[in-house]
């Protein structure tokens, strides 16, 4: 028999989760999301994707401030549901919440735990220059990302790949993964194996400090950091604009020949010297205008040495 579930997420990383739920037979009682927020030049309020998503396929949507209460509680158990998915939800679950569920709350999370526990697991494997991340299905307990695994799937990270790249491939990935782990659960066949306590990092949420690009570090870093930061909040520097210093990010780059000093243009096709080798810039976004492909920027704004980047 198909389960009856609770799902609970927010962003568009949770959308393909509950849409393969829903395919595959498992009745979901009511969808749990953070409640729509101001956005856009009007700022009317939006819900956000997992709730548009719900809408649409008519199912129940509950957004509460809070889930620590009496009342909370009540409203979860009343659902009957066999267990719960979590998918990016963003709002701590209680002990009492967790334990509601007679088969338990199970979370999706993008890493391969216990690596990158916590709020930015997709930007911190690229960033760091990681090989290779994945999705895991875990039993979620009280702690940051510490229950047991049930299932994982690995994924390559190649050096092309930015955040909005992974996040879409790990999101498919991970709605396939939490499919087969809901059969699995259904059929009194999925096992769980404790997290090793060995190769425990945390994926700090990105903050904006962060982004301002270093061209004193090597190439490959900076490729990373560019990368592990597009399309939000971007990687950014200054160039020299019509006269004055105009902040630009840069969404999308490639390993460039040449050398120079850090931040040095290199030719007319965006080629920046780093501390150690150099990339090219293929998309950047000045303040204020849409991304565009770096010839398209070129042709409006032609660039050529000297110059540099600050």
């Amino acid at each position: 028999m198909p389960l009856r579930l609770i799902f609970m997420g927010t962003p568009d990383f949770a959308v393909p989760t509950l849409l393969e739920l829903v395919a595959h037979g498992h009745e979901i009682a009511a969808v749990y999301t953070r409640a729509a927020k101001p956005a856009g030049r009007g700022m009317k309020l939006q819900p956000t994707p997992v709730e548009q998503e719900a809408r649409r396929l008519g199912i129940p949507v509950l957004t509460p401030a809070t889930l620590k209460t009496p009342e909370a509680l009540e409203e979860f158990r009343a659902h009957n549901a066999d267990a719960a998915v979590v998918v990016a939800y963003g709002m701590i679950l209680p002990q009492a919440i967790l334990d509601a569920p007679p088969l338990g709350c199970f979370n999706l999370h993008a890493s391969l735990l216990p690596r990158w526990r916590g709020a930015a697991p997709i930007n911190r494997a690229i960033m760091a220059g990681d090989a290779e991340t994945g999705v895991m299905v875990m039993k979620m307990d009280v702690g940051l990302d510490t229950g047991d695994v049930a299932m994982a799937e690995r994924l390559a990270i190649t050096d092309a790949m930015t955040a909005a790249d992974l996040h879409d491939a790990l999101a498919q990935l991970g709605a396939d993964l939490m499919v087969r782990a809901m059969g699995a659960l259904e059929r009194g066949k999925l096992q769980l194996t404790k997290q090793s306590a060995d190769g425990v990092t945390y994926a700090a949420k990105v903050e904006k400090a962060e982004a301002r690009i270093d061209w004193n570090r090597p190439a490959r870093e900076v490729l990373r950091h560019i990368h592990g930061l597009s399309p939000f909040p971007g990687a950014w520097c200054e160039m020299a604009l019509d006269g004055e210093q105009v902040r630009v990010k840069i969404l999308r780059c490639e390993p460039a020949d040449g050398s120079g000093e850090p931040g040095d243009l290199l030719d007319d096709r965006l080629a920046i010297a780093c501390r150690d080798g150099a990339i090219r810039i293929l998309e950047l976004q000045r303040a204020g205008k849409a991304p565009m492909k770096a010839d398209v920027f070129l042709r409006g704004t032609p660039l050529k040495p000297p110059m540099r980047l600050a």
